[in-house]
């Protein structure tokens, strides 16, 4: 799978990783060095994330129900917490760089492609 901009029709991620069951969700990026530029993590259902144990920075989209952007964070260090985004419904972890690179924003709809 891969992740669509259908704002911009920009390819967000070549590869997506789904967690969307209570193990690959408690697992996310836990133990991992890094995570790949063309590689994401889609977190359903979440609307808050921590880096607690990460070994790397990360960029998050929160997006709501129909996959459109509602808050955006940059390059989030290991050990800390996300804000609640009451919003959104599902969570996209990037790797660090990864959003300003692909000049996503607030308000983009987001899709998942086969």
């Amino acid at each position: 799978m891969r992740l669509l901009n259908q704002t911009k029709n920009i390819v967000l991620a070549q590869k997506l990783i789904i967690a969307d069951n209570f193990w690959s969700r408690t697992r996310g990026l836990l133990g991992r060095s890094s995570l790949a530029q063309d590689t994401a993590l889609l977190i359903k259902p979440c609307n808050s994330i921590h880096t607690f144990f990460m070994r790397f920075s990360i960029d998050a989209l929160f997006l709501d129900k129909n996959y459109k952007v509602v808050a955006m964070l940059f390059a989030l260090k290991p050990f800390k917490f996300s804000s609640i985004f009451w919003q959104a419904r599902y969570v996209v972890e990037f790797s660090a760089g990864s959003i300003s690179a692909s000049q996503a924003q607030v308000g983009d709809i987001l899709a998942v492609q086969e």
